[in-house]
């Protein structure tokens, strides 16, 4: 693990969250965007997984954001932006990875909630995430549904509360299933609106991307024109 990922050591005064981003090794990442970015995948999964990482940090609810990747690209690239950089990921998938990176802000940070957030958010807005959290402190876990309403884009589990993940695909009647509050907010879909497919690049592009995100763009513009 490198870094503390807060600024002079200590987290941020009123924050309550630890925020979980789990990164794919990069050659394994977003290949359903290979036909909007050809042989610049990598590079547009790594600007989106900073992009989501850099507007989390700046929420003012979050303490802390613990990036669990083993890719030598995203630790260096996501260390730089003050994430808490946790390796030795466990395998067996997505939900057991971000239960390493649960358990190590959890050892960190141990008076914090825990959430899993998606690291392909690249329109993420800060002040939409800290409404989010904020409706999530009122319940011991609570979930935020992706804009088609199937998955699962940010997983919360307060002080005390176990994080229990249960991503990937139809996810949102998983985590209902297992109790957990779904949250109904109005005004928050850059934190729904996450990023597998062209179409949904095109949906995000809408909302507003991040700088990383849009520099790739404007440096390879066959990934806007190729998604419908």
């Amino acid at each position: 693990m490198t870094g503390f990922g807060e600024r002079g050591g200590a987290s941020r005064v009123g924050a309550r969250w630890s925020l979980i981003v789990p990164v794919k090794h990069l050659g394994l990442a977003k290949t359903r965007l290979a036909r909007a970015a050809g042989d610049h995948r990598e590079d547009l999964a790594l600007a989106i997984a900073c992009d989501t990482v850099a507007a989390a940090r700046s929420c003012t609810a979050v303490g802390a954001v613990f990036a669990v990747t083993d890719d030598p690209r995203a630790r260096a690239a996501l260390s730089g932006l003050g994430a808490v950089v946790v390796g030795g990921e466990p395998g067996g998938g997505l939900n057991p990875a971000l239960e390493h990176g649960a358990r190590a802000a959890l050892g960190r940070l141990p008076g914090f909630g825990v959430c899993a957030l998606s690291a392909d958010l690249p329109a993420l807005r800060p002040a939409e995430l800290a409404r989010v959290l904020t409706a999530a402190s009122a319940h011991g876990r609570s979930f935020l549904p992706d804009s088609p309403g199937v998955g699962t884009t940010l997983l919360a589990a307060t002080p005390g509360q176990r994080l229990d993940p249960a991503f990937e695909g139809a996810s949102r009647a998983r985590h209902l299933a297992a109790g957990a509050r779904e949250l109904v907010l109005p005004g928050v879909e850059s934190v729904r609106r996450d990023v597998d497919t062209p179409e949904d690049l095109t949906a995000a592009m809408a909302l507003g991307v991040g700088p990383r995100t849009r520099e790739l763009l404007g440096r390879v513009p066959v990934c806007a024109r190729s998604a419908p």
